[in-house]
């Protein structure tokens, strides 16, 4: 019998957002052990991420994050993180991450939230624009297709907010992307960021 306490699945419900019984079963498989608990977890979330991706959400968080820093702008930014569940929603991990999403917004600045809301008509100027790069550069036709696509990538990962980095190495090492991923393992159920809005003082309003 694997030695842990009802306080032990209450805590590891709570910071993994786990279902009583799904944290149960995890001390049991782990001996009470409540890191390699948290661990097997994720690695069962992340199996099972892939076959959540069509579930309704109708929960989540704002993040909201305000910057002040002497000689730069304000800056504002609001998040929309969404979750299945009220449970998930209210969770201190859950609240964290759409603080921690907000302040990479204000820092990193993307344009988009995902790599299919790049409007078509900005991909294809963005794509003029490094083969024309390119051929200046004295790169053969036959290989600016390859550096089309590469550079595009670069293109993604600076605008658009699941392909950059996480600005706080610390916490998350990798994407934006990877770190909603590895929560929704964690939380087990379809996370996703629907939205964001960044406005800075002082910057331009666009006139569309």
């Amino acid at each position: 019998m694997a030695d842990f306490t009802a306080k032990d699945v209450q805590e590891l419900r709570r910071t993994s957002g786990a279902g009583m019984m799904d944290a149960k079963r995890a001390l049991e498989e782990t001996g009470g052990d409540v890191d390699k608990a948290k661990d097997l977890l994720r690695e069962k979330g992340l199996a099972a991420a892939a076959k959540r991706t069509d579930r309704v959400q109708t929960q989540g968080a704002i993040g909201v994050y305000l910057h002040h820093q002497a000689g730069r702008p304000v800056i504002g930014v609001l998040v929309e993180l969404a979750s299945e569940t009220d449970f998930v929603a209210k969770s201190d991990a859950f609240q964290e991450m759409a603080n921690d999403l907000a302040m990479h917004v204000a820092a990193a600045n993307p344009q988009w939230v995902r790599t299919d809301e790049v409007p078509a008509a900005t991909l294809d100027k963005e794509k003029e624009l490094i083969a024309a790069t390119a051929r200046n550069e004295g790169k053969p036709d036959h290989i600016v297709e390859k550096i089309v696509e590469g550079r595009l990538n670069s293109f993604f990962r600076d605008n658009v907010l699941m392909e950059q980095t996480f600005v706080r190495s610390e916490k998350f090492e990798g994407t934006v992307g990877a770190m909603v991923g590895q929560m929704a393992a964690t939380m087990g159920e379809n996370i996703s960021v629907n939205r964001f809005s960044r406005l800075a003082v002082g910057e331009e309003l666009d006139a569309s």
